[in-house]
C-alpha cells in the first residue's frame, strides 16, 4: 500500500463496544467458553493464560513456573493493556482470566469508561474443578507455562479447595454452571451479553 492509499481512522464512527469479562476458578471451563463466546459474537478473546504461554515460548528453555514468578507478574498489566488498546479502538472483547474480585477491580478500573461491561463467572463443584486440573496438566504441552502442579500439591482435598473471592461489580452478571455443556446454554449467554 502506498503511502497515498493509506486507511485512516474516521473520528466520526461512534462505537460502543462491550467487555465481556470470562471469570472463575482454574478448572472452571472459563477459556473454552471465552473463546465459544468470541466465536459466537464474532470478537477476539483475550485469554491471560494464552499471553503468559507466549511469553514462556519467548523466553525458551528453562523456564521454571511458581506461583507469582516474573512472567506472571508481568503478564497481568500485558493483559489489560490488549484489552484497553482493543476497547479504545471500538472494538468489543472478551476477556479472560482466573483473577479473583481484587485483581479485576484493580485491572478492570480504569477500562470502565471505553465499554458496557457484562460478566460471566463460570462454576463447577470442586471434584470436577480438581479433576480437570489434574487432567490438563497431565495432557495439555503448554500447562508447563503455570503453576498448576504447585495449586495441585497433596494437601490439595477434591472435596475442599482454598476459597475463591468471586468477581462482583454491581454490573450485569451471569452464572454459568459449566459441569456438562452450558447452564444457561451459549445461545442465553450471548443474548445475556447482547442486551
Amino acid at each position: 500500500m502506498t503511502e497515498s492509499s493509506e486507511v485512516q481512522p474516521s473520528d466520526d464512527v461512534e462505537l460502543h463496544p462491550t467487555l465481556i469479562v470470562v471469570s472463575g476458578q482454574a478448572g472452571s471451563g472459563k477459556t473454552t467458553l471465552a473463546h465459544r463466546l468470541a466465536a459466537a459474537i464474532g470478537c477476539p478473546a483475550i485469554c491471560r493464560d494464552e499471553i503468559k504461554e507466549g511469553m514462556v515460548h519467548a523466553y525458551g528453555a528453562g523456564f521454571v513456573a511458581a506461583t507469582s514468578d516474573p512472567l506472571t507478574m508481568r503478564t497481568f498489566p500485558l493483559f489489560f493493556d490488549c484489552v484497553r488498546l482493543l476497547l479504545a479502538g471500538g472494538v468489543t472483547v472478551v476477556a479472560e482470566a482466573a483473577f479473583q474480585h481484587t485483581l479485576w477491580v484493580q485491572g478492570l478500573s480504569p477500562l470502565r469508561e471505553f465499554a458496557e461491561l457484562r460478566v460471566v463467572r463460570c462454576g463447577t463443584p470442586d471434584e470436577v474443578l480438581v479433576e480437570r486440573r489434574h487432567r490438563r496438566l497431565a495432557e495439555v504441552a503448554t500447562r508447563s507455562a503455570h503453576a498448576d502442579s504447585e495449586i495441585l500439591h497433596p494437601q490439595t482435598s477434591r472435596d475442599r479447595l482454598p476459597a475463591w473471592d468471586a468477581i462482583h461489580l454491581g454490573v450485569p452478571t451471569l452464572d454459568v454452571d459449566t459441569t456438562d455443556e452450558y447452564r444457561p446454554g451459549l445461545d442465553a449467554i450471548v443474548d445475556f451479553v447482547n442486551s
